[in-house]
Parts: C-alpha cells; structure tokens; sequence
C-alpha cells in the first residue's frame, strides 16, 4: 500500500496517459496515480525515463540487467516486477532476468554480465563501493560511451527505485500477469516480510 493514496487521472491529459499507460501495460499501475499529485516531477520522470530509452552506446540487454541489479538491491519490488515484464516485451533471456536477483549464486551470466551486475549493485549502495579494477575492467570491455550510459542509466534506477520505496509503492504483479515465473530468490532470503 501506497503511503500517498493514489490520485484520479482526471482531464484530457490524464485520460491521455491513461490509454497510452493501458496500452503499453495492460493495466493503470498505481504509481502514476500517486506520482499524479505532483504532474511536475511525474513529467520529469517520464521525460528522463523516455530518453534513456534511446540511448544506443551500450548493450541494451546488460542496461536490462544493470537495472534489475540495483532495484533489487534497493528493494523495489514494483522497479523489478516492470523491469521483468519489460524484459518479457523486448525479448530479453528470461532464463537470465529472473536469475538477476540472486546472480552471485546463478551460474547463466557471463563474465561481462556479472561485472556489469556488479557494478550496478556497487552504485547501489551508500556510499558507493565502485571500484577502480572494476571501473578498468567495464572500460577495457565496454568502452568509455557505454560506460558512461550504464552509469547513467543505474544512476536513474536508484533514482526511481529509492522514490517508489519511500513512497511505499510495491509490485502489481505485472510479470504474473504475463504469467512469466517468479523471479528467483537468493539462498540467504527465504521469506519476504
């Protein structure tokens, strides 16, 4: 439950996202209608959100992972159950995406994959733990474009997983409802309170 009742989308304009919001997940999450209250940052957020997907420099699957990484760590269950149903829609291994969670333990990701989880949960973290061997390794593999767009784009999902946290909203089981399987658990976490 949210810790901001969500909002009615009122207007043309909330009618207007409404439809789009449907059409791309099925459903109205209630997040819109919590973000709703301030249409400002609600616009912002879509806004920066919307231009990230265009970024090119960088693999877009490693992002897809990268993100699901730090949003797990954070703790937002709403980030990663649209980030795994997101994944569902472009094709992504889903093997690998519902192993994002306990990829310390999973043995279907890559070298390059774990360095990139990695780091994303290394900037997850506060302070930051990025190391410099770390930030080598990334370089030499990645390049220096693409480094910096996966900086960027783990930057932007701290920013919108630590939002939704505060904010108290949680999953709305889009991932089941593509009836995609539950996202795997790490061995250390046995129930979720």
């Amino acid at each position: 439950m949210a810790r901001i009742p969500a909002a009615e989308l009122t207007g043309v304009h909330g009618a207007l996202l409404k439809r789009i919001i449907r059409k791309k997940f099925g459903a109205v999450p209630d997040a819109l209608g919590v973000m709703w209250h301030n249409r400002r940052v609600l616009r912002t957020s879509m806004g920066m959100g919307r231009a990230a997907t265009r970024w090119n420099a960088c693999d877009q699957d490693l992002k897809s992972y990268a993100h699901m990484a730090a949003v797990s760590l954070i703790g937002c269950s709403f980030c990663l159950d649209l980030g795994y149903f997101q994944a569902h829609n472009e094709g992504l291994d889903l093997a690998k995406a519902r192993e994002v969670p306990r990829w310390r333990e999973s043995e279907v990701f890559t070298p390059l994959e774990r360095d990139v989880l990695a780091y994303a949960e290394a900037m997850s973290q506060t302070p930051p733990t990025v190391t410099d061997d770390l930030s080598a390794r990334l370089l030499n593999q990645l390049g220096a474009p693409a480094l910096v767009e996966l900086t960027a784009f783990v930057a932007a999902a701290n920013l919108a997983a630590r939002m939704n946290v505060a904010l108290g909203i949680e999953a709305q089981g889009m991932a089941a409802a593509c009836g995609l399987p539950p996202l795997a658990q790490p061995s250390h976490v046995t129930s979720r309170a």
